[in-house]
């Protein structure tokens, strides 16, 4: 408002999509390509889950919360790239597996490293991408206007040379290792192995996730399996070697008396940005507890002009907002898609025509935001 605000990053994008969800939907095979399942898988990595529910609902599902549904289970271990692609942790966790990993730092400064599905993603400034000689792509900076590129002018341009990669600051490289190609003794795979050896040759702190566990665990090497399973797992895995720490992460609890519900409409159009907007402010402010949104709020106007969605006033008397007890649950670590996928299939059963809130956070500043309101959903994505 007084022009005081740095324009150095670009604004943040928000995309809402509004639809109906299936009378029946498999826990052990969701759909993948229909929302809000869709949206969920295109964040592989996320660090806090928030869900926001009436109280009654809780009651239901709280034995479910309490066991296996509920409880997060990932490890963190110390290791390489080089021991990532060699030896019996290849074989197994990622020709054989399905696992996920995140390395250690922050996006868009430090050297950022991942696997999902089998697929090395390798995230470097410019000079550790010359060295490393593997082919990859320039990352986008977001845009930027009038901001000199850190490496000043840019030099002669070669022929295999574009100009996005010539100004580039960091470069991303892709290697997909269940190709068949990606074995020792092949001349592509032979140049991954050796800028592992001579340039990636750092230690780092992964978080680690066995998508194969059927409780949504670590994996059979990283806990203390059943008597009855016993038989079909070894104490002695491949990534038992490396010494990992398991995490286990139950959620947070917080009861929330007196919440101002409004009526949700029966469907949000995607062109009315006013309402679908002022939904997502309510949503965010519950999510944090805010005292605006307590039915019995009376904070004087000129220190706060919040509205309800579609209200003058939280706490007028025709006012058709309902005093209600919300529960908000809290997951903090390494959450994957099949872990929020599996909370959604048993709200979804379970809540029947009530409503529900799933807000999720990734690593990289994404968020997307789910509402159910009796058969239809509502996303909101952020990035």
């Amino acid at each position: 408002m007084l022009g005081l605000a740095k324009q150095e990053a670009p604004s943040s994008k928000c995309y809402f999509t509004n639809n109906t969800l299936p009378a029946y939907i498999d826990g052990k095979q969701p759909p993948t390509k229909k929302k809000p399942f869709s949206t969920v898988l295109a964040q592989p990595f996320s660090h806090s889950t928030t869900l926001i529910l009436p109280s009654e609902l809780y009651e239901l599902i709280k034995h479910e919360l309490d066991g296996d549904v509920g409880t997060l289970r990932y490890s963190r271990v110390n290791m390489s790239l080089g021991e990532i692609i060699s030896g019996d942790f290849f074989n197994h966790y990622v020709k054989i597996g399905n696992v996920l990993m995140l390395s250690e730092g922050r996006h868009g400064v430090d050297h950022v490293f991942s696997l999902c599905e089998g697929v090395l993603r390798l995230e470097l400034d410019k000079a550790t991408y010359e060295r490393a000689g593997l082919v990859g792509s320039a990352i986008p900076d977001g845009g930027r206007k009038h901001v000199k590129t850190r490496y000043g002018k840019p030099p002669p341009c070669r022929r295999s040379q574009t100009t996005l990669e010539m100004l580039m600051e960091r470069a991303a490289i892709e290697l997909n290792l269940r190709l068949p190609s990606m074995v020792h003794g092949k001349k592509g795979f032979e140049r991954i192995v050796w800028a592992c050896k001579n340039v990636l040759n750092h230690s780092l702190t992964w978080l680690f996730y066995d998508l194969r566990a059927a409780d949504g665990s670590v994996g059979p090497y990283l806990f203390q399996p059943p008597s009855s399973y016993c038989a079909q797992c070894s104490a002695s895995g491949p990534i038992s070697k490396h010494y990992p720490l398991q995490r286990t992460v139950q959620p947070e609890c917080l009861r929330m008396s007196r919440v101002a519900v409004p009526q949700f409409p029966t469907t949000l159009k995607e062109d009315d940005v006013l309402e679908t907007t002022e939904l997502l402010e309510w949503l965010g402010l519950v999510t944090i507890d805010s005292p605006r949104v307590r039915i019995d709020d009376n904070i004087d106007p000129y220190l706060s002009r919040y509205a309800l969605p579609g209200f003058d006033s939280p706490g007028e008397e025709d006012s058709t907002a309902v005093a209600r007890e919300l529960v908000r649950l809290r997951w903090h670590g390494f959450i994957p898609p099949k872990f929020i996928t599996q909370l959604f299939v048993l709200l979804k059963k379970a809540a029947g025509e009530e409503w529900f809130v799933m807000n999720v956070g990734g690593f990289k500043g994404e968020v997307y935001t789910i509402l159910k309101t009796g058969i239809q959903t509502s996303t909101w994505e952020c990035c």
